[in-house]
Formats: C-alpha cells, structure tokens, sequence
C-alpha cells in the first residue's frame, strides 16, 4: 500500500448498512485527497462492565471484543476494495460512540459518518450520534445518506459568515477534486409574503440587489484560486435550507456551515445545517473549522 502523509480521513463504523455505506464513500475521499483511512469503532461494553471474551466452551470468537475487531477488519477490507492503493488501519477505541468520535476528529482531515446506526429507532431521519458529531467536531464532518452520487455538482449555502467562507473553500476543494462543478447557493427572506411587499414600502429590486451582493462579495477570490471549478450562483427568495435541499437532489455532495449568520450565539448547530443534514437527498458535509494538516 502506499504511503499517505497528513492528517487521515476517519470513518466510524457500528456494523450497520449504512456505516458500510461510510466506508466506501470514505476510501474514495480518503484516496481523492492522498489521505491515509482510518477506520473506527467505538467500543462500548467496557462500560457496563460485562464479560468481553467468550464465555466457556463457546468459539473463541464469540467475545464482544473478536467481534468488534472482526467488524473493523471486515471493513478495512472493504475500503481496500474500494481503493486498493489506499492505506488503511483499524482501531477499536473504549468509550461511547460520540466522545471517541469527538476525540478522533481532533487528529483528521475529515471524519466520515453513516446516517443512522444500529441503535437508531424507525422513522428517525438521521441518528442522534452524526448529529452530536457534526455539531461539536473539530473537523469537517461528513455523513453519508441518501443516494452516493458519481456525477452531479457539489452544492454550497452561502450566508457571508465566517464559518460560510470556511464551507466555501471546502466546497470548492472538492468540486476541484471531483471534476465537477460548484453551485453556490443564497437564500433570503423578510419577515412578510412577497405580495405584501411593495404596499410597506419594500424595493424588492433593492433588496434582491443586496442580496446578490452579499454572494458575489462571498465568491470574491475563489475562482482565481479554483480556475477549474465553473460557478453557477442561486440567489432566491425562500428560506435557504428548503433552496439547498432542492438542489441536493441531483447533488454529489451539499455543504453547509454548521452555524450561520443569523444563529444564536450559543447554538453548535444552526437551523440551516440542522434542516439539511436531516432532509438532503445526498451525502452532506457540515463544516465547523478547516483542518490545515
């Protein structure tokens, strides 16, 4: 296998269908980028202090702790499959799922996630693990749902935050990557319908103009710096999260910062990103800082 420098793409795995998913989106994230994969699971048995090797007489595989090691390594398998080249280690970690993940994304470029695990309910559109994740990583965050796409642009939310410039550049990066195209995506809206405008006195052709602005002055300087990547710019009137989650639908990727301009202060994750990441019809990548390493 050949060697890979820098931080590693991280991807926790539970044994579930969709962290399986994780895996190979994560393998071609992982080789895309010239990372190294690491692969994850969070071992929780040690807590309640149950037996982890196999009771008297059973197969000596029958343990919690051979069976978690087997889940690692089948998806270490896996993800070679995916990229042969790529290296790839595997690590069982004691601890619950979010605080060893937490503890993970300290040290990676990107942590890969599947949208609900093993212990998710019916019903619920996404697990409470990627949420908690997603929302206090100090790393991008990636999860994977939906349909894992080949072809199809990467979709931005662009607001003009701080932490919407960092989900820019990691858009554009992975437009770049991919050989895809970019579509940035500005959503607005006042506190009135907009045929109520005009009787209080809104210039709606002002306000647009503003807000058209706002994307374009975000966009400033990124095309010099992508030449590859080509641009399409949505700018409409309509609550941004509902924009973005229309444009998913023939999406490869949707990024979002995990909090906007108008958030709480407080708040680890905004209404915006919260909405996406639960109604995107494709993988999502919820960004809080960039990873220099």
């Amino acid at each position: 296998m050949t060697k890979r420098s820098g931080a590693p793409v991280v991807v926790a795995v539970d044994g579930s269908t969709s962290a399986l998913e994780a895996v190979r989106v994560a393998a071609r994230e992982a080789s895309t980028r010239g990372r190294a994969l690491r692969v994850v699971h969070a071992f929780i048995w040690p807590l309640y202090e149950v037996p982890l090797t196999p009771a008297p007489g059973a197969p000596a595989d029958a343990g919690f702790r051979a069976q978690a090691d087997k889940l690692v390594a089948e998806a270490v398998t896996e993800a070679t499959k995916v990229a042969p080249d790529l290296t790839v280690t595997g690590a069982v970690i004691d601890g619950a799922a979010t605080p060893v993940l937490l503890a993970e994304a300290r040290d990676a470029k990107l942590l890969v996630l599947g949208s609900r695990g093993l212990g998710g309910f019916g019903g619920l559109l996404l697990g409470s693990v990627a949420v908690q994740v997603s929302a206090r990583a100090d790393c991008p965050v990636l999860v994977v749902k939906g349909e894992a796409r080949a072809d199809g642009p990467v979709v931005v939310g662009v607001d003009g935050s701080t932490l919407s410039a960092e989900a820019l550049g990691f858009a554009y990066e992975a437009a770049s990557l991919r050989g895809t195209n970019l579509v940035a995506v500005h959503g607005w809206t006042i506190p009135v319908p907009p045929s109520d405008l005009l009787p209080l006195g809104y210039d709606v052709q002002a306000l647009a103009a503003e807000e058209e602005r706002v994307l374009a002055q975000a966009l400033a300087g990124w095309s010099e710096q992508y030449p590859d990547v080509h641009v399409r710019r949505r700018v409409a009137y309509g609550a941004p999260a509902r924009l973005l989650v229309e444009e998913s639908a023939g999406a490869q990727l949707t990024v979002v910062g995990a909090r906007g301009r108008g958030a709480l202060a407080g708040v680890l994750l905004g209404s915006v990103s919260h909405a996406v990441l639960h109604h995107s019809q494709g993988p999502v990548a919820v960004i809080r800082q960039s990873k220099k390493n």
